[in-house]
């Protein structure tokens, strides 16, 4: 049976279309509430002309050929996309009737045609006017076909019995086929979701447009709708202009006037009978089973009626009760209002609480405050009291001051004076920046062909000055030198040796015996030490290889001053030493002595300088700004018979 069957539709048979799909819904069941979205497909804004554009006469022409959407999109998708193609114009009327009485046969050999003489209808127009066209020009001509059909949309949904929109849908920017997004008509209540009827309206504006217009007004029984199915990719058929799709829960629905009402009623109404895989047909339900889909069928329409009944007293009783429930309702919301503003009064209180910490540190800082500045008057007042007798000590001790650095000054002088005559220092006759002390020549850092033991003796004579004219100057010798005549040797306590060994830091003054590079060394450090001393009177060497000549600028700067050499004061050069423990000695005879003959007593002197260092001391805790304090801080007075530092 089955290969008979088989053979029959091979023969010729056209097969059968495959079943459409089947909603799920029955149409007197169809309810706002399964309705779920809106779209609209094929916006036109303009409405179609009446009559119908002119076209040839053939068999398409004929007013008795079947016309139906699904013909039409049949043909379209037969055949492809091309450009309209006709001649650039038509033979003449007297070769068309020699062609047609047999006279005269068409050339084999294709001839240039000839323009018409003017018969009308025998040329024709172009129509490949895009074939050449560039891609710019293409895209142009679409967006302005386009253009007039694009618009932005938005659509209302209306009932029966209410004059407000139930829903108002969003804008749908520049569209053909605007969509929309989905809804539930679930809060708008039983009253709406129950109802099978609907009216839509889709409001457009257009770029040509100031405002909203009103584009159309559809009114839909859902019952009446047809089911197309689950999504539009399988659907194949045309739409209308205008067309709105309803998308309800088991599908997509909309309203056609051209498919086979048979079709429709066998697909959508009419139940397929089932069929064994054998192919027997099999039974259907019983009578008993039947009479007992009714009778359930009946309850259930009882309970939704006792439902409803059941909902409206419900609602009745809500009704009369309205201000007993509000008033209960109100219950929680007084609770919770009470404890916010229990919570609100506990934290004012901890916010006045901390304000009143605040404010009796407040007060007990201002009242500190009051004690400390009333205090601070009354030593102002003591301070304003006591000004003028401080300013006649500050003018006796800048007096004293002056005095004091007058002396320093002169017994300066009269110590390099003395170091001059010692160790003097004379030019070499002939040679320039060539120096000798004590008549011994001494190079200026270029040793090659000087004598060893001339070279020796004179940077011992140079080393013995520069030691014993640093503590007069108030200089400390970054680098020490240890006096052995021509075998004198000067250190550097920043040299970096071998397991610290102090024979390395030590670098000798002379050349005989020792390595050269460190000899040079050695004269570099005592160069460096000549360069310290002149930068503490104010003087910048301008090469400090030049030991000689940077020494004896050195002294002549030190001896230049006015008025005449002082006479030596008690103590002698020993009274000069500091009294921090570092080279002090004790005072001898011969400068008390020297110090009671000039006139000055020991004592006496010693006093006087106490007074002074007491009143400078006195001067700088009262704030009186004297000049001479930092310059006496560089300079030294006699104690008795030793030196130390005015603080």
């Amino acid at each position: 049976m089955a290969v008979h069957e088989q053979t029959t539709q091979a023969a010729g048979q056209p097969e059968a279309p495959p079943p459409r799909e089947r909603p799920w819904l029955l149409p007197y069941n169809r309810k706002l509430r399964h309705l779920q979205g809106i779209t609209i497909r094929n916006l036109t804004l303009t409405t179609s002309p009446s009559r119908s554009r002119g076209k040839t006469i053939d068999d398409e022409a004929i007013p008795s050929t079947l016309k139906s959407p699904t013909k039409a999109l049949a043909q379209r998708e037969s055949k492809g996309l091309t450009h309209s193609r006709s001649s650039s114009d038509l033979k003449s009327p007297d070769d068309a009737a020699r062609r047609s009485n047999g006279r005269l046969r068409e050339p084999t050999t294709p001839t240039k045609p000839t323009r018409p003489g003017g018969g009308r209808g025998l040329g024709r127009r172009m129509t490949m006017e895009w074939s050449n066209a560039s891609p710019l020009t293409r895209q142009k001509k679409l967006e302005d076909i386009t253009a007039g059909r694009m618009a932005d949309t938005f659509f209302t949904l209306h009932v029966e019995g209410q004059k407000d929109p139930v829903y108002i849908s969003e804008v749908a920017e520049k569209a053909m086929n605007p969509n929309f997004k989905f809804f539930d008509l679930g809060p708008c209540g039983p009253g709406v979701t129950r109802l099978d009827k609907l009216t839509v309206r889709v409001w457009a504006m257009s770029e040509d447009m100031a405002n909203w217009q009103y584009l159309m007004q559809y009114t839909v029984l859902l019952r009446s709708l047809q089911f197309i199915g689950k999504s539009l990719g399988k659907f194949r058929h045309p739409l209308p202009q205008n067309c709105i799709l309803f998308h309800m829960t088991d599908g997509i629905y909309t309203s056609f006037t051209d498919l086979p009402v048979q079709e429709r009623a066998r697909h959508e109404v009419l139940a397929p009978p089932k069929k064994h895989p054998d192919g027997r047909v099999l039974t259907s339900s019983s009578y008993d089973a039947l009479m007992r889909l009714s009778t359930l069928d009946d309850c259930i329409q009882d309970a939704i009626a006792t439902r409803d009944r059941i909902a409206d007293e419900i609602e009745s009783i809500l009704e009369t009760n309205r201000d007993v429930i509000g008033t209960v309702e109100q219950v929680p919301e007084s609770e919770q209002g009470l404890k916010t503003v229990q919570d609100a009064v506990i934290a004012e209180k901890r916010r006045v609480v901390a304000v009143r910490r605040r404010r009796d540190e407040l007060q007990a800082n201002i009242q500190y405050r009051r004690e400390r500045i009333q205090a601070g008057r009354e030593q102002q007042l003591k301070v304003d009291a006591e000004l003028p007798e401080c300013k006649i000590k500050r003018r006796e001790i800048q007096d004293l001051v002056e005095r004091i650095e007058e002396d320093v000054t002169g017994q300066r002088r009269r110590i390099c004076e003395d170091l001059l005559k010692i160790f003097p220092i004379e030019p070499v006759p002939g040679k320039s920046l060539a120096f000798t002390i004590r008549g011994l020549l001494l190079p200026n850092s270029l040793f090659d062909d000087a004598k060893e033991d001339v070279t020796a003796a004179a940077l011992g004579y140079v080393a013995q000055v520069v030691n014993s004219l640093s503590p007069y100057l108030s200089v400390i010798l970054p680098y020490p030198i240890s006096l052995h005549g021509s075998t004198s040797t000067i250190d550097d306590p920043l040299a970096i040796g071998q397991n610290n060994q102090n024979n390395l830091r030590t670098y000798p003054l002379y050349m005989k015996g020792v390595v050269r590079y460190r000899f040079e060394y050695g004269v570099f450090l005592l160069n460096k030490n000549i360069e310290i001393m002149s930068n503490a009177l104010g003087l910048r060497p301008v090469d400090i290889r030049h030991t000689l000549p940077n020494l004896k600028y050195l002294l002549y700067v030190a001896t230049a001053g006015k008025g005449e050499l002082p006479a030596r004061k008690a103590g002698g050069i020993k009274g000069l030493l500091r009294q921090d423990g570092i080279l002090s000695r004790k005072g001898s005879m011969d400068s008390t002595m020297t110090a009671s003959s000039s006139g000055t007593p020991t004592a006496e002197l010693g006093r006087d300088l106490e007074n002074a260092g007491m009143k400078i001391s006195q001067a700088k805790a009262n704030g009186t700004p004297v000049s001479a304090v930092a310059s006496l801080k560089k300079t030294t007075t006699h104690t008795g018979s030793r030196l130390r530092p005015i603080e």
